[in-house]
């Protein structure tokens, strides 16, 4: 047997995902669709495979040639598309004299093609059909579950009662004879031979699938459902083992600031979490394959991290431990006496020096998907200006400039960065994003995560505006920080606390960007509530602590806090 895989279409409904990757190149729980493609063939007994190709050929041909099959793989590139009936007419050379499979590059099936193959080499028809009951779909009008009849438009009932509607999977096997039927050197559709060969008295054969699973993925919506069915019984295995007949039931969770969506995935006493990050959406490093890799790179340090058991980084899904539903914010709420809230954190401290140190150790910069290094460039882009056009200018309509505020801006980020401690940086180290479970703490969302001064983290961690702790227990934490910091690795006790104060400052100024982005731009109204807060957290370490050293962003900060507090009143 030999087969032709159709894979030259545009996918146009899968567009924007297929201007970067050809739809049989998009991924079914890890693995690409045209390599399950031709990994059933092979093991249905095909003996040569032949591709038909023309939007982002160039992409199907380098998979194709750097993978090594078991027969012979090759392709056919159709400067002009030529519908499935002229792309098995454009590969005539390919064939020999026994039938031959045809079968759609954008199907996920669990049919069994040797079987088919076999099925039709009894009576050796034109042509035999693979066809299923898909409602979405059904077209194909067939007798006595044996014959096709004819081939009439989806979503209608057959008008004859002996016949029964059924879709056509995309899975075929011919005769040579049906090229005959199709037209020399132009586009054509294979469906119009089967109605020539049926007006000819013909019969063409269907093949009825047992119950299984049959998908077309012709749409991000289709694709998205398939990608998850697939891979879920997948992570389940890896987390568990067998667990056969176990219904897994799915319940979305609320999110916070970012735009993946979140579910836990229950079966019987057994849970996961999925975060879903969408179709990939370019060919570049994305925030799921910074949360993969600096995930896993954790783990295997002995860093507290959710294990990822299974990952599919083209659809989106990541499959991982269930740390529970509380949060550090939530803990530090029902901590009541001050003693054992500074013991909270203080077992926090002890896992962010792990994280820190150990997280930097053979830290891959490749990794991270925005930017490698925490520096001078990224806190005046992404801290500094994003204070001022989100916060200051979009939040309160100050109509800040960027010039009179550039020169403190510029001193804070060199500063920031004079006496740090380079380590792993988590980048947004605050209660939300540490979960508690048992007693344990554990970090979550490290998908940020670059080189940076270690103190960084502290720093978001100790102003943290959704917790509030007292600047008592602040100063009590950062003694205790820099105790434990110094017993792991080179610390200047001065220096530490230098670098600590300028990192509070320009996380502060992240926050408040942050706070403004999503609440107006983001429509996530509840991210105001913090912000009085933090802003009150920036303003007091500016006056008490930097002594005049920003006076354009402190007086920036003493206005913004008037106009806030006469927002607030009316």
């Amino acid at each position: 047997m030999k087969a032709l895989i159709l894979a030259a279409g545009y996918g146009n409904r899968l567009r924007p995902y297929t201007n970067h990757t050809p739809k049989p190149l998009f991924s079914i729980a890890g693995r690409p669709l045209l390599d399950i493609i031709i990994d059933n063939l092979q093991k249905a007994g095909c003996e040569a495979v032949i591709i038909n190709t023309h939007h982002l050929h160039r992409e199907i041909e380098a998979f194709v040639a750097a993978r090594s099959y078991s027969c012979p793989v090759t392709t056919r590139y159709e400067p002009q598309i030529l519908g499935t009936g002229g792309a098995i007419k454009n590969v005539a050379d390919f064939w020999d004299l026994r039938p031959f499979m045809v079968i759609n590059a954008d199907i996920v099936a669990d049919i069994d093609l040797a079987d088919v193959y076999r099925t039709h080499c009894r009576q050796h028809p034109p042509a035999t059909l693979v066809l299923c009951d898909d409602p979405a779909f059904n077209s194909v009008a067939v007798e006595q579950d044996k014959w096709i009849k004819e081939f009439q438009n989806s979503g209608r009932n057959s008008s004859q009662p002996a016949q029964r509607l059924l879709t056509f999977t995309g899975i075929q096997v011919i005769e040579p004879q049906v090229l005959d039927y199709i037209p020399e050197k132009t586009a054509s559709s294979s469906i119009d031979a089967f109605k020539k060969i049926l007006a000819d008295d013909k019969k063409l054969q269907a093949y009825i699938a047992p119950q299984g699973r049959w998908q077309d993925i012709g749409t991000p919506e289709r694709y998205r459902q398939t990608a998850f069915e697939t891979a879920l019984p997948r992570a389940f295995r890896k987390a568990f083992g067998d667990m056969p007949g176990l219904l897994i039931e799915k319940k979305q969770l609320q999110g916070d600031g970012s735009d993946r969506q979140w579910y836990r995935l229950q079966a019987g006493r057994h849970s996961l979490i999925m975060a879903d990050h969408g179709i990939r959406e370019s060919r570049s490093t994305s925030e799921v394959d910074a949360f993969v890799q600096i995930g896993q790179h954790l783990y295997h340090r002995g860093v507290a991290v959710p294990k990822i058991y299974f990952c599919d980084t083209f659809s989106g899904l990541v499959f991982l431990d269930d740390l529970g539903d509380v949060n550090l914010q939530q803990a530090a709420r029902l901590t009541t006496h001050p003693g054992s809230l500074i013991r909270l954190y203080k077992s926090v401290v002890d896992q962010l020096i792990k994280l820190s140190l150990g997280g930097g150790d053979k830290f891959d910069p490749a990794w991270t998907y925005q930017s490698a290094r925490y520096d001078q460039e990224l806190i005046i882009e992404k801290e500094c200006r994003y204070f001022q056009e989100m916060f200051l200018n979009n939040y309160l309509g100050l109509g800040a400039r960027f010039e009179d505020l550039a020169a403190d801006f510029a001193t804070l980020a060199q500063k920031a960065l004079q006496y740090s401690n380079t380590g792993f940086m988590h980048r947004d180290m605050q209660s939300r994003n540490i979960m508690v479970k048992n007693q344990q703490v554990y970090f979550i969302d490290f998908q940020g995560g670059r080189f940076g001064p270690i103190q960084y983290d502290l720093a978001s961690l100790l102003i943290d505006p959704y917790v509030e702790l007292p600047d008592a227990i602040r100063s009590r934490l950062l003694d205790y920080s820099v105790d434990a910091f110094s017993e792991k690795t080179a610390v200047e006790p001065e220096k530490f606390r230098r670098c600590f104060h300028y990192c509070s400052l320009t996380r502060n100024l992240q926050i408040l960007g942050a706070f403004a982005y999503l609440s107006r731009i983001k429509g996530k109204h509840y991210f105001e509530d913090y912000i009085p807060a933090a802003l009150q957290t920036l303003e007091f370490n500016l006056h008490n602590r930097s002594r005049d050293e920003f006076p354009a962003l402190t007086a920036a900060v003493k206005k913004a806090s008037g106009q806030l507090q006469k927002t607030a009143k009316i």
